[in-house]
C-alpha cells in the first residue's frame, strides 16, 4: 500500500513538472509576438502591471496549494480534512478580499506612486484576480494533497493557454484599431481573471466528476474542531505558507520594485516621458529571456524532485545526501551553460526576437539572474522537503532590501544597466544568505573534485568558440538588422553550444554516471 502511494506520488510530480514546463514555455514565448506588435512603449504598460497579476497567479497556483497539499496530505480523515479545507479558504478569502480591495479602490495611488496615472484601470482590472484565488488554491491543495494532480495539470495549462490567446488577441486589436497602448494593456490584463475563471470552470468539472463517483471511503471521526482550529493553520500560513509564496515569487517581487523605481528613476534624472517608456519596454525584454533561461536550466533538474522527496519520505538520509547534492550540481550545471550562452548570443537573440539591438548589454546582465534564481531555487526545493523556511524567509528579506536601495543609486549612474545589476546582485545576496543555512557538505557540493573549476573551464572554452563562429559569420546579420539571418545564426550558434558543452562535459566528467543516468536522454549522450 505505501509503495503504491508512493508511486502514486512520483508519477503525480511528473505530471505536474511537465504541465509547469509547459505553462512556463507559453508564459516565456507570448511576449514576443507581443513585444513585436505593441513595440517598446506597449510593453513597458504591461510589464508594469505584471507583477501585481504575478503575485496572485504564484498564491493560486503554486505557493499556497504546495503548501496546502502537504497539509492535506498530513489529515487522517475525511472530517479532518474537511474541516482543514473549509478554514483555509476562510483565511484566503479574508487574505484575498483584502488585496482586492486595498489594489482595487488604491489603483489611483498606485499608479501614481509608478509615475504613470494612465495605469489605473489596468491596475483596477487585474485586481479583480484575487477575489478568485481562494476557490483556486484550495481545489489545488486538495487534489495535489489526495494525490491526483491531473485536475491541477490541465488548469494550469488551460490558464495559461487562454490567458495568452486573450493577450495577443489585444495585442492585434491594437495594431487594427486606433487604440493607445493603455486601451490595450487594459484588455491585456482583463486575460488574468478570464484565465483565472476558465481554470476554476476545469477543476469544478474535476470536484463534480470526484463527487459522483464518490471517490473516497473513509471512516469519519467527529468534533475534530479542537485539533484543526483557525489560530493554528493561520499560524502556519504565516510561515511555511508565507516562505513558500514569497520564494516562488521571488523574481516578481523584483520586477515590482522595478514597476515602481526605474522609471520613476530614469524620469528623476532628466530622460524624457516617452524615452522613459521606451527604455522600461527594452530592460523588459530581460523577463522572458530569463524565463526561457531558466526553463532550461531546470527542466533537467526537475527529474530529481520526486527522488528527493521519496527520499526524505522514507527516511533515506544517505540517498536524499545523494540526490540533494546530484540536484545541486546538475541545476549549475546547466543553469550555468543557459547564462553564458544566451549572453554570447545576446545581440542575435534580441535582433532575432525583437527586431533590433537595443539594450544589449543591459539584457547580457539581466541574464546573470539565470544562474542565481536557479541556484536558489534548488536549495529552496531541498530546504522544502526538510521543512527548513527560517533562513529561505531572511534571505528574501534580505534580497528585497539590497534592490531598493541599490537600484534608487544604480539607476541614477547607470540607468537601466543599473537596474539589471541590482536584480543581481539582490539575487546573489539571497544566494549567500541562504548557504549559511545548509549543512558543510551542502556548502562543498559545487566545489567538490573541482567541480566548479571544470564548469567554469567547459562554460568559458563553449563561449570562446561560439564567439569565434559568430565573428567570422555573422557580423553581417547584425549590421543589416536582417532578423531571418539572426535567426540562422543564433540557431547555428546554439547548437554549436550545446554539442561543444556536452562533449566537455563529458570529457572532463563533470557528472557522475548515476547523475547522467537520472537524465532525460542521458543514457544515450553518453553511449554516443
Amino acid at each position: 500500500m505505501e509503495n503504491q502511494q508512493m508511486r502514486k506520488m512520483m508519477n503525480g510530480a511528473i505530471i505536474l513538472s511537465v504541465a509547469a514546463f509547459i505553462a512556463k514555455i507559453l508564459s516565456a514565448v507570448y511576449r514576443v509576438p507581443f513585444q513585436n506588435m505593441v513595440g517598446n512603449s506597449g510593453f513597458y504598460v504591461y510589464q508594469q502591471i505584471y507583477p501585481i497579476y504575478g503575485i496572485a497567479m504564484t498564491v493560486a497556483l503554486s505557493g499556497f496549494p504546495i503548501f496546502l497539499s502537504k497539509l492535506v496530505a498530513e489529515t487522517s480523515t475525511i472530517d479532518e480534512r474537511k474541516s482543514l479545507l473549509k478554514k483555509s479558504f476562510v483565511l484566503l478569502s479574508i487574505f484575498s478580499v483584502f488585496f482586492f480591495l486595498g489594489i482595487y479602490f488604491s489603483a489611483s495611488l498606485i499608479a501614481n506612486w509608478m509615475g504613470d496615472t494612465k495605469l489605473e484601470p489596468i491596475i483596477q482590472n487585474v485586481s479583480w484576480l484575487f477575489l478568485l484565488i481562494p476557490f483556486l488554491a484550495v481545489s489545488r491543495g486538495y487534489f495535489q494533497g489526495t494525490f491526483r494532480m491531473l485536475p491541477t495539470a490541465i488548469s494550469q495549462v488551460g490558464e495559461q493557454g487562454v490567458r495568452v490567446a486573450v493577450i495577443l488577441i489585444a495585442a492585434f486589436l491594437y495594431t487594427r484599431n486606433q487604440w493607445d497602448e493603455y486601451q490595450m494593456g487594459t484588455i491585456a490584463m482583463s486575460s488574468s481573471w478570464i484565465a483565472g475563471l476558465v481554470a476554476l470552470i476545469i477543476l469544478s468539472v474535476a470536484l463534480y466528476k470526484q463527487r459522483s463517483l464518490k471517490v473516497e471511503q473513509q471512516p469519519e471521526v467527529k468534533s475534530i474542531a479542537k485539533i484543526i482550529n483557525y489560530k493554528k493553520i493561520a499560524k502556519r500560513f504565516a510561515t511555511e505558507g508565507l516562505t513558500m509564496f514569497l520564494l516562488s515569487a521571488l523574481l516578481i517581487f523584483l520586477q515590482l520594485i522595478d514597476s515602481f523605481t526605474l522609471y520613476n528613476g530614469l524620469i528623476e534624472n532628466g530622460i524624457n516621458s516617452s524615452e522613459a517608456k521606451n527604455l522600461k519596454g527594452i530592460y523588459d525584454r530581460g523577463q522572458p529571456l530569463v524565463q526561457l533561461g531558466m526553463v532550461v536550466a531546470t527542466a533537467f533538474s526537475a527529474s530529481l524532485i520526486p527522488l528527493l522527496s521519496q527520499s526524505f519520505a522514507q527516511r533515506n538520509q544517505k540517498a536524499f545526501s545523494r540526490t540533494a547534492k546530484s540536484l545541486m550540481r546538475i541545476t549549475a550545471t546547466f543553469a550555468m551553460a543557459a547564462t553564458t550562452g544566451m549572453i554570447v548570443l545576446m545581440p542575435y537573440l534580441n535582433l532575432t526576437l525583437f527586431g533590433d539591438t537595443d539594450g544589449n548589454l543591459v539584457l547580457s546582465i539581466y541574464n546573470l539572474a539565470i544562474l542565481f534564481a536557479s541556484l536558489i531555487g534548488a536549495y529552496n526545493t531541498i530546504f522544502q522537503s526538510q521543512n527548513k523556511h527560517r533562513m529561505a524567509l531572511i534571505g528574501f528579506l534580505i534580497g528585497l532590501g539590497v534592490k531598493i536601495l541599490l537600484n534608487k543609486w544604480f539607476i541614477a549612474y547607470f540607468g537601466t544597466l543599473g537596474s539589471s545589476g541590482a536584480t543581481v546582485v539582490s539575487l546573489f545576496a539571497i544566494l549567500m544568505v541562504i548557504r549559511l543555512d545548509s549543512s558543510k557538505e551542502a556548502k562543498e557540493r559545487l566545489v567538490e573534485k573541482s567541480f566548479g573549476w571544470k564548469l567554469l573551464l567547459s562554460c568559458g572554452v563553449m563561449a570562446v568558440i561560439v564567439w569565434l563562429e559568430m565573428q567570422l559569420v555573422g557580423q553581417g546579420a547584425l549590421i543589416e538588422e536582417n532578423r531571418w539571418a539572426a535567426f540562422s545564426y543564433t540557431l547555428i550558434g546554439g547548437l554549436t553550444g550545446i554539442g561543444v558543452f556536452l562533449w566537455l562535459i563529458i570529457k572532463c566528467k563533470l557528472l557522475t554516471i548515476r547523475e547522467w543516468l537520472s537524465l532525460p536522454f542521458g543514457k544515450k549522450l553518453l553511449r554516443k
